[in-house]
């Protein structure tokens, strides 16, 4: 082209690149300069001429960028296509602008220096080293000219390993030859790096801001190499590489690009980050945290292993450091040091070192103030505020992460309660004694002079809680017989009964201090009686924090029933009477107080173990249940939608006064008897031992295996209530009909919705943190609805899966039992929400079995698989499909639609995110629940059977659409492409149709498809290994696998092979010789860090 051409082309784009960087620019004005942009760069065909003037350093750096990013086009998509002399020339104008091409190094702009190396990279990844073998030379000789090109250089190699080792973003053969070659020189390179870092930094000493700008640039491009070289060159002239990078420690501008690079060699891992600079400081903290807990992982793992490495003489000095650390005013940086702790607790060699077992009794006095929690983003009452400031973004964030880091605290502190048991109880005694003795400070109240969750005396009987329960569940781990100090244990204990209190909040740590000292109470049964008065004893009045005391107290009763019902079985008969006069006063207990009493009466009623004993004493207990549940009257309002709706007031006018609400009886005499019948089929059981089994006269038989079969005292009471518990479920599900949405006055409209708590839950949602304790438990009668049906619901469900664990077969032999299940858990389907729907998918599958809901199949005997489980699975997943299949349409048409229509109802979008979260949970629970069933019952293989042909074509079709619609996720990717091999390998050489499907990929190759059959079908052609058969699977339907609409119109960038380089053998190294890594820097680092905290 003549200059002429060249002349006017520039300055139209220079016009156009103007355009589209004013921000006052027209949209469509924009747009039209965008597009004239692209059309140069991709049908111009004297790019590189515009490009090379554009980038002069007249012209602005808006320009100049384009320019350089012309440049790069075309080398990423056109260099395969150019003559060698074009190339020739183009590099030699890029190594110009290397050269000349740029501003002084303080004045030119990064994003300049950024495209001016991707250039070069972008030539060195197409012809290093075989057509270009002088390039390292080259770059070396650019390093003699200024700061500036040093800096490019620098820029250069860090790009080119970022592009090689890190993202790998070249075919793999020439990402092989470019990483061999590297390898090979990694000699010169490195010492080439290590020099122009020495320099600079020597410079940089004098002040020299260039310089400083260099070496801060080297020090990035270490950490890009780093991460992959040998280790020998990292540990190379006496590890001299490490001691530069601590001596650089002590230096502002440079020390988080040098611990950046300490921690990447310790750990070998790691990632380079652009860090504000105002918390630099604070940043060099954490990373040198993250230096020393690296080295410390390499000590405890050397210290033991086969490599013979003793324990390090400055390990104290290093420990010292550790705990300078944990005992900083960031949480983060306190909880940054545990895992670190925790391993050398728990070494089998280094934890009997004398300093460790003295740094232990430093670290649990450094517990007691970490475990307080303080340091809330929002407040200004600890210094720990102004580093949560910088680490979180808000009050629940910071508590999310606080709960965390307490957790991984309890967790060292047992590890260190194992080395000084004696010592750890006496601090957690001392603690316990002191806020037994202290006055309670509430700090700022909301005018009711109780606690609030940041009062002050709340905050410290909280973190001695955690710290004591820690404690004391190691002392009876660690100490038996003797050596358990059972005085002092009873003497704490009755200082707790004694202590009295109405706040709530510090009654609720009172009951975990009591629960934590309980197995004392085993040494001295004369004090049982005062502890399970103190623990059941009712407090009013019934705000949400005496409520969650009291829950809290009902399961400390369960826990200690459960753990000690040998033990509490003399007291049954005392705590018995104390439950009926309890019970005599309907206003004295919740119905989840008597629920959890009786519980408790009837895991220690377990303890008698005598068949009889245990019916006559369930009989009685549940005797006012069952007559109430089983009456007419509730027959009755449990069999008809409209007299239920009735009969709970949701067809009533609500009003926002609990007084006012006359049908709560109704309601809580209906949660009570579910949760009662629950409470009783959840825990009564026989023993576990078959002696005492068969003499108590639990064992009724034998299964055809020669098993035995035991009945459950509680069968003939559950199974007279189940009936009605299938008519509720099948009245439940009749609820969402639409005439009986209609019945729902407008007040209660929303009484089916999920709470709130569930809607966190759904939606990932943190829950609110700060004074949620003196709020009352529902806002209102709606609350209160919806909290019931949400319940009352639930629980139909958990009584059906504790019922086949609890019953076995007393429950699994009832006539017509599939048929009664599917007429009440699956009638009127269509209606029921996701939110309702997932307890029916909980109790088919496994792994609710954790979280309460346990299968209904779980203890199914086998001999019923096919008269139980076939007729609830079979129409289950035929409708689930159907279901899920609409409501994923429905989704999807819904995201097309809002691209051209914006919504503005927060709370619309809110209902739609949520409805989409539960369609997705419930997606993911039916495919656990199928996976579980193919993994358990479903044993008969596909391959070898008689299928038909369009059931194989739709496997194979059905796992290609799953590609298309998913493959842009990589997991999602490789495990489809597997499937699909899998199903094509397996199935092809029975069902020709196979090929047909694959025929019909777009842009298939026929040939290898061909070559592909040949191979799979002929027993005498050669076999490829996996790995070469998944490759050319893969490419055989790339054109169906699906992109991300980012990938889907983006031009590929194609990089041809270069002649194969000649490979030299590898010498043989001695690994100890070479890879040893230690705390033998340590000595060095310490001159420099303590000035730093």
């Amino acid at each position: 082209p003549s200059g002429s051409q060249v002349a006017t082309m520039c300055d139209q784009l220079i016009k156009a690149v103007n355009v589209m960087m004013d921000p006052g620019t027209n949209q469509i004005y924009r747009l039209e300069a965008l597009k004239f942009c692209e059309e140069f760069k991709e049908s111009c065909t004297f790019c590189v001429p515009c490009g090379l003037q554009l980038a002069e350093k007249t012209q602005t750096s808006v320009v100049r960028h384009f320019g350089l990013q012309i440049l790069e086009h075309v080398i990423k998509f056109r260099w395969n296509d150019m003559p060698q002399p074009e190339k020739v020339q183009l590099k030699n104008c890029a190594m110009q602008l290397l050269s000349t091409g740029t501003l002084s190094i303080l004045e030119e702009e990064s994003h300049i220096k950024d495209v001016l190396s991707r250039i070069t990279v972008e030539m060195i990844k197409r012809e290093w080293p075989q057509h270009w073998p002088d390039m390292l030379k080259e770059m070396e000789a650019l390093t003699s000219l200024g700061e500036s090109q040093t800096e490019l250089v620098m820029l250069i190699l860090l790009r080119l390993a970022e592009d090689v080792i890190t993202f790998q973003t070249l075919p793999t053969q020439r990402r092989r030859d470019i990483q061999q070659t590297l390898t090979q020189n990694m000699d010169n390179i490195f010492s080439f790096i290590l020099a122009i870092l020495q320099i600079n930094v020597d410079d940089y000493r004098k002040l020299a801001k260039a310089h400083c700008r260099v070496a801060v640039t080297t020090l990035n491009t270490l950490a890009g190499y780093i991460d992959w070289i040998a280790l020998a060159h990292i540990t190379n002239d006496n590890c001299r590489l490490l001691e530069m990078l601590c001596l650089l420690l002590s230096e502002g501008e440079l020390q988080l690009e040098a611990v950046e690079c300490l921690l990447i060699a310790i750990s070998r891992k790691g990632k380079l980050e652009d860090r504000p600079s105002l918390v630099r400081h604070y940043i060099f903290l954490k990373r040198l945290c993250q230096v020393l807990c690296a080295l410390g992982s390499q000590v405890t793992s050397l210290v033991g292993s086969d490599v013979a490495v003793e324990t390090p003489a400055n390990l104290n000095k290093y420990m010292e450091a550790m705990l300078s650390f944990t005992t900083h005013h960031s949480q983060f940086l306190k909880s940054s040091t545990q895992i670190m702790w925790g391993t050398l607790f728990r070494h089998e060699i280094l934890s009997k070192v004398p300093v460790v077992v003295e740094m232990s009794l430093k670290y649990l006095k450094t517990t007691r103030t970490n475990l307080i929690k303080t340091g809330y983003p929002s407040r200004n009452d600890s210094p720990s505020c102004e580093y949560s400031r910088m680490d979180f973004d808000s009050d629940e964030e910071f508590g999310s992460f606080f709960n965390l880091f307490r957790s991984q605290q309890g967790e060292v502190v047992r590890s260190a309660c194992r080395l000084v048991p004696m010592e750890a109880l006496g601090d957690a005694a001392e603690w316990l004694g002191y806020q037994l003795s202290s006055p309670i400070i509430t700090g700022i109240t909301n005018g009711t002079w109780l606690c609030s969750i940041l009062s002050p005396s709340v905050v410290q009987w909280d973190a001695m809680t955690v710290f004591s329960e820690c404690v004391l569940g190691q002392t009876f781990r660690n100490l038996t017989g003797e050596k358990l100090p059972i005085d002092q244990g009873i003497e704490l204990l009755q200082a707790v009964l004694s202590y009295e209190t109405k706040d709530p909040l510090i009654l609720s740590c009172v009951l975990t201090n009591i629960s934590a000292l309980f197995p004392f109470v085993t040494h001295r049964p004369n004090i049982l009686p005062q502890v399970l008065t103190k623990v059941s004893d009712s407090k009013a009045p019934r705000t949400r924090a005496v409520k969650n005391v009291r829950r809290h107290a009902c399961s400390s009763i369960i826990k200690m029933c459960r753990d000690y019902s040998p033990f509490i079985l003399p007291c049954f008969d005392m705590l018995y009477d104390y439950v009926k006069k309890l019970f005599a006063d309907e206003a004295l207990l919740m119905q989840m107080e008597k629920c959890a009493l009786m519980e408790a009466l009837v895991l220690i009623g377990n303890q008698f173990k005598d068949y009889a004993k245990q019916k006559a004493f369930l009989e009685e207990l549940m005797a006012p249940v069952v007559a109430r549940w089983t009456s007419s009257e509730t027959s009755h309002v449990l069999s008809d939608a409209a007299v239920f709706l009735s009969y709970v007031g949701a067809d009533q006018v609500s009003e926002q006064t609990k007084d006012t609400d006359v049908y709560g009886n109704n309601r809580v005499q209906l949660s009570y008897c579910l949760q009662a019948m629950l409470a009783v089929v959840k825990r009564s059981r026989w023993p576990a031992d078959l002696g005492e089994a068969t003499a108590g006269g639990f064992l009724v038989g034998s299964t055809p295996s020669g098993a035995p079969l035991f009945s459950n005292p509680c069968s003939s009471l559950v199974l007279a209530m189940l009936p009605n518990v299938l008519t509720l479920i099948r009245t439940q599900n009749n609820l969402f009909a639409p005439e009986n949405l209609a019945r729902l006055s407008p007040g209660y409209a929303k009484a089916y919705d999920l709470i709130d708590v569930e809607k966190n839950c759904v939606l990932g949602l943190p829950h609110p943190l700060i004074d949620i304790y003196d709020t009352p438990v529902y806002k209102g009668n709606l609350e209160r609805m919806q909290g019931f049906f949400c319940t009352l619901y639930d629980n139909c469900y958990h009584i059906l899966g504790n019922a086949g664990h609890s019953l076995t077969r007393d429950f699994y032999t009832i006539d017509g039992l599939a048929e009664k299940l599917v007429g009440s858990a699956f009638v009127s389907l269509d209606h029921v929400p996701d939110h309702r729907f997932r307890p029916i998918i909980h109790i088919l599958t496994f792994q609710w079995h954790d979280f309460g809901f346990l299968p209904l199949v779980l203890s199914c005997p086998q001999e019923y698989y096919e008269s139980l489980l076939c007729p609830l699975v079979g129409p289950l997943f035929t409708y689930m499909l159907q279901r899920l299949n609409v409501k994923w349409q429905i989704i999807n048409q819904s995201g097309d639609e809002e691209e051209e229509e914006a919504v503005s109802e927060e709370s619309q979008v809110t209902q739609e995110m949520l409805e989409e979260q539960l369609v997705r949970l419930v997606t993911r629970e039916v495919l656990d629940l199928l996976s579980k069933y193919n993994s358990f019952y479903f044993t008969t293989k596909v391959v070898g059977g008689n299928l038909l042909p369009d059931a194989a074509t739709w496997f194979l079709i059905s796992t290609l659409k799953g590609l298309q619609l998913h493959g842009q996720h990589e997991v999602c990717c490789a495990t489809l492409t597997l499937l699909a091999m899998l199903i094509y390998e397996n199935l092809r050489p029975r069902y020709a149709e196979l090929r047909a499907v694959m025929s019909q990929i777009p842009d298939i190759n026929m040939e290898a498809l061909d070559q592909y059959d040949h191979r799979l079908l002929d027993p005498k052609a050669q076999k490829f290994g996996d790995k070469k058969r998944k490759d050319q699977f893969k490419k055989l339907i790339a054109g169906t696998i699906g992109k991300a609409l980012c990938e889907q119109f983006r031009k590929e960038v194609h990089i041809r092979n270069l002649p194969s380089l000649f490979k030299k053998p590898k010498p043989e190294r001695d690994l100890l010789a070479t890879e040893a890594l230690g705390l033998e820097f340590f000595d060095v680092l310490d001159l420099v860090w303590v000035r730093r905290l």
